[in-house]
């Protein structure tokens, strides 16, 4: 066993004691994320539109042993209803910003509905959650001991542009912005802000829109590592951001891309 002289401490990736807000919880990147928090030793409250499978992830979480899941069955759209719920919380120190959606098509077809649908979802209700959420931890007269973090699940779509997405890769620059300047802010609350930029994850929504062989050999072949993510791959990245490992990490976008970006 090695003996580290006293200033190289190992850093812990466990999040015991923390109390982890997840939305989008029911399915996908925030299920997985919201079960890695929870073997992380995280409480969790689980945010989503449907009430079986946030109950159903709850169950889970609890017959593993694992510490207390709260679940609300809310639409994070719903600016009032997400405020009271993350309002009446005892305690919250961390937010993953992870409910989103996509509707690709070309610029030239872009709805006002489909846009104000994908700007209300991935941009507005981001910014009011995470207000709530941080008005929340600012409230802990333990604050400055225990800090914060919140999580902004963006996309790769946040730094290039794509076909068929310009509405998406707008809301996702914006969340990139949004990441920056809430980390100026809030970094003398002790509060870190960071996002996650995934590739295409393997999900019930991404199976909606790679729909057939072609389109998923072409997203493949963008990737160099040759494979679309799967959602497990978010889950140390997020692990890695809400830990006390990354104490000194804030205002930075985790890319879990397969390479993408680096083209």
């Amino acid at each position: 066993m090695v003996v580290p002289s006293p200033e190289i401490l190992t850093p812990s990736f466990r999040l015991d004691g923390r109390v982890a807000l997840i939305t989008g919880a029911g399915a996908g990147i925030g299920e997985a994320i919201a079960t890695g928090f929870a073997e992380a030793g995280a409480e969790t409250v689980l945010i989503g539109l449907s009430q079986s499978p946030l109950d159903d992830l709850a169950g889970r979480i609890e017959a593993a042993g694992l510490p207390r899941a709260r679940t609300f069955a809310l639409d994070v759209c719903d600016t009032q209803g997400v405020a009271a719920a993350i309002a009446g919380l005892p305690r919250l120190d961390i937010l993953v910003n992870n409910a989103g959606t996509n509707v690709p098509e070309p610029f030239v077809d872009v709805s006002e509905e489909n846009l104000d649908r994908i700007l209300g979802l991935n941009v507005r209700a981001a910014f009011f959650v995470a207000q709530a959420a941080v008005r929340k931890m600012l409230e802990d007269p333990q604050r400055a001991e225990r800090g914060g973090a919140v999580i902004n699940i963006s996309s790769q779509m946040g730094h290039v542009g794509s076909p068929n997405r310009t509405a998406y890769c707008m809301s996702k620059h914006a969340v990139e912005g949004l990441t920056k300047a809430m980390a100026v802010e809030l970094a003398p609350q002790r509060i870190r802000v960071n996002s996650i930029g995934p590739t295409f994850v393997d999900t019930p929504l991404i199976r909606r829109i790679v729909d057939t062989p072609e389109k998923h050999d072409f997203l493949v072949s963008k990737i160099p590592l040759g494979s679309m993510a799967s959602v497990r791959d978010m889950i140390g990245a997020a692990i890695y951001l809400a830990s006390p490992a990354a104490a000194m990490v804030t205002g930075t976008c985790l890319l879990v891309d397969g390479g993408w970006t680096a083209q």
